[in-house]
């Protein structure tokens, strides 16, 4: 599968360029688009790839909510690389596939605990213009998680509105990483309007 981005792709070139490709080879099987069209402007590169790797380190939240988290804002923005990819993460790290594939029609799946439908719930009230966040929706997630997990969970739903949204806008889609899960990725129930 490959899109075509609104700014083309670039060759990575040059030291750094090696070290992309050879990273990104060995984690994916092949270079992620977004990488390809960042290039453009490697500060934003660097900056994009060094926080998404620390946000990969944090630990307070359960690895499966932050999975789930990430894939309900994917799914919500309409975002189908970072669905791709993000559930192309919980096949390689282990985490629970069968709730993973069903994260883009969460609200209709019996699969979720009332926990998970919390953290989904609470990505997309964060998700959306303005936010919906409510006070007994934060305290009730917050009661569940801790301060620690809930902070991580409420940044790691701000990083993901940002690749997310900065993905769709540029055009990249999809680029198949997935294929390696064994169940398909559910389609989404649910159809966001966007404004015209």
């Amino acid at each position: 599968m490959s899109s075509t981005p609104r700014i083309p792709k670039a060759k990575l070139t040059g030291p750094f360029g090696y070290l992309v490709k050879r990273f990104s080879r060995k984690m994916f099987g092949e270079v992620p688009e977004p990488a390809e069209v960042l290039w453009h402007n490697k500060a934003v590169l660097t900056s994009s790839l060094g926080f998404g790797r620390k946000v990969q380190k944090w630990h307070e939240l359960d690895p499966n909510l932050q999975s789930f988290a990430h894939m309900a804002v994917a799914s919500m923005v309409g975002c189908s690389w970072c669905l791709d990819l993000n559930y192309f993460h919980t096949h390689n790290e282990g985490l629970d596939e069968a709730k993973a594939s069903e994260v883009p029609r969460w609200r209709e799946s019996s699969v979720f605990t009332p926990l998970e439908r919390d953290v989904m719930e609470y990505a997309e009230a964060m998700t959306e213009t303005p936010p919906r966040v409510t006070d007994d929706m934060f305290a009730r997630l917050l009661e569940q998680l801790g301060a620690p997990a809930m902070i991580e969970l409420t940044t790691l739903v701000g990083f993901a509105n940002m690749s997310t949204r900065g993905n769709t806008a540029m055009g990249i889609e999809s680029q198949g990483f997935s294929k390696a899960c064994k169940l398909p990725l559910a389609q989404p129930s649910v159809e966001y309007a966007t404004p015209a």
